[in-house]
Parts: structure tokens; sequence; C-alpha cells
């Protein structure tokens, strides 16, 4: 199946929501109906990326990185993701699976950090100039199931470190974005594995078959 140009279905949930085995069962469909595909994650993807992706998610900086500098951090990897690996992508008809994306910073540092939402509002119109992804699939799970999952694969990173209030302000931000977004569909990640697997594919799909 060919396209003339790619599409971006970014990944996103809270820890633990499920997200590498979300990513799978996208890339799999889509292999199967011979669509080029390629992944990236956030922070990262790049050379300088994964450098900011050390310095944000390292645990021994906890205490040091300023909220600001997280936020300004995280747009310098997402604007060197967006321009080096993105958009000439999905020139070239690729479809990219994103593990995270512009929805990960608005409920992380504009809901879980607090930070002023408008400045974020700003710094995206000026780091993304009206780029959004095509489908955003939102795996939703609470955040006491999610961080069990997560403390239950071992060491966790600077960011799931945070308190349990800090993921409950983020997954309640989540909610409303998702809520104001039109291309965004919510997963229930509380249900078993082929369930979600099923409602991906189901969701894939349609978006698919709407692309023709």
């Amino acid at each position: 199946m060919l396209f003339s140009t790619g599409k971006l279905i970014v990944i996103e949930g809270l820890e633990g929501a499920g997200k590498s085995t979300a990513i799978k069962t996208v890339i799999e469909l889509l292999e199967k109906r011979h669509i080029k595909t390629l992944t990236t994650r956030e922070p990262g993807g790049t050379v300088i990326g994964e450098i900011l992706r050390d310095l944000i998610k390292n645990p021994e900086y906890r205490d040091i990185l300023d909220d600001r500098s997280e936020l300004l951090l995280l747009y310098t990897a997402r604007i060197q993701l967006l321009e080096e690996v993105i958009k000439p992508s999905l020139r070239q008809g690729i479809w990219v699976i994103a593990d995270r994306f512009e929805l990960s910073t608005m409920a992380y540092q504009g809901g879980g950090r607090g930070l002023d939402q408008e400045v974020i509002n700003q710094l995206s119109s000026f780091a993304l100039r009206g780029f959004k992804p095509d489908l955003t699939l939102y795996l939703d799970i609470g955040p006491e199931e999610g961080m069990t999952r997560v403390k239950s694969r071992g060491e966790i990173d600077r960011i799931e470190q945070q308190s349990i209030d800090f993921f409950h302000r983020v997954h309640e931000s989540y909610i409303r974005h998702v809520e104001m977004s039109s291309n965004t569909v919510t997963i229930d990640a509380r249900h078993s594995l082929q369930e979600v697997q099923q409602a991906i594919r189901h969701t894939m799909n349609e978006f698919i078959e709407q692309q023709q």
C-alpha cells in the first residue's frame, strides 16, 4: 500500500500504560499492509535528543534540574526530532510511530509540574509551527496501577521517581487535553493485553481506511 506522504502516529500515556507493546502492535499491523514504518521516542531519537534524554531522565538530577529547564530541554529535543527525523520521513511516505510527543508536555510539565500553560502554548507554537500528529492513541490507566507495573520492573528513572500526587495531576491533565483533541483516541489500558491490542488494531484499521 503506497501513500504519497507518511503519517505520524503518537502513542501516549502514563508510565506503565503499555506504550511499548502498543507500538509493536501498530507496527505489526502496518507492516502487514506493506506500509513502511519508523519508530521514535521522546525525549530522544537524534544525537542531541539522546544526550538531553540522559539529562532529563537521570535520577541523579532529581533535585537539581529546574522544572523550567526541563521544559526547554524537552522542546529542544522535540525540534531536533521533528526537523531531523519526523518531517523527512513523512515526506518519503514513511509512517512514523512516536513514543510520546506534544501531549506529554501538556500533561507532565503543564499538569504535573504546574508550569504556566500559556507559556507552554507559546513554546509549542514556536517549536512546532502548527505541526500536529495525524493520530494519537492515548493509553488510559490510573496512576497507582501504572506505577505498580513500573516498580515491578526494577530501577526507576528521574520522572518515575515523582510522587503519586504528581502522576494524578498528569493523569487529570491528560484527560482534559484528550477531551479537547479531535484526533486522539482513548484506549482503556486497564483491560487484558488481548483486549488492548484488539482496540488498537480496530482504531488503526479505521484510520487507514479513512486515508484511502
